[in-house]
């Protein structure tokens, strides 16, 4: 059984809600907030089909699918944010084929000789990085041979090299314009 005095503080408490209830009720979301609220959750979703996709854990058609399904609206701006990011991210340290074809897929493939010259490029990179590296390689068992130090199991460091690492600055700046152009190509097709 309860008591008068507990009876009177769940009373009160019951009041007090009942209160800020009817307070909250005429609060309302401004159309702003509502906008900012959707932006937002537009964003993380185009995020997230972004990492799925790049990361390898969902195919281009599962991305595809997904943006069919959304209003036009969204769907415009998910696709914008995709195109973006991707065109952004295109490196020519890694390997980009999955974007290459997801850039293709939101331009309507209309990029065949841009996607051509960026793949070019990757492998002029990675050539050029590669004769590099056995340069280098080459020069360090050469300064090691000459500090009497000489064998099959010899393996230089080669990353660890200030004139390899300085080589390397070079050609990513030389070339991180070269794909500065290809970046603008893509977007302006």
């Amino acid at each position: 059984m309860m008591s008068v005095f507990e009876g009177e503080a769940m009373a009160e408490i019951k009041s007090t809600l009942e209160l800020a209830l009817e307070r909250t009720k005429k609060m309302a979301i401004s159309d702003k907030e509502k906008e900012e609220i959707r932006r937002k959750k537009l964003l993380e979703k185009a995020t997230g089909l972004f990492h799925r996709y790049q990361d390898g854990h969902a195919p281009l058609s599962e991305l595809q699918k997904e943006i069919q399904r959304m209003d036009e609206k969204t769907s415009a701006a998910v696709k914008e944010f995709l195109l973006s990011r991707w065109i952004d991210t295109l490196s020519l340290k890694d390997e980009d084929e999955r974007l290459i074809k997801g850039i293709e897929w939101l331009k309507n493939g209309r990029l065949e000789a841009t996607s051509q010259g960026f793949r070019q490029l990757a492998s002029q990179y990675r050539e050029e990085i590669e004769k590099i590296r056995q340069e280098a390689i080459t020069q360090l068992i050469e300064a090691l041979k000459r500090e009497g130090i000489a064998g099959s199991a010899i393996e230089p460091n080669v990353e660890g090299d200030p004139l390899w690492k300085e080589a390397v600055e070079k050609i990513d700046h030389l070339y991180e314009e070269k794909l500065e152009e290809i970046r603008k190509q893509f977007r302006n097709l």
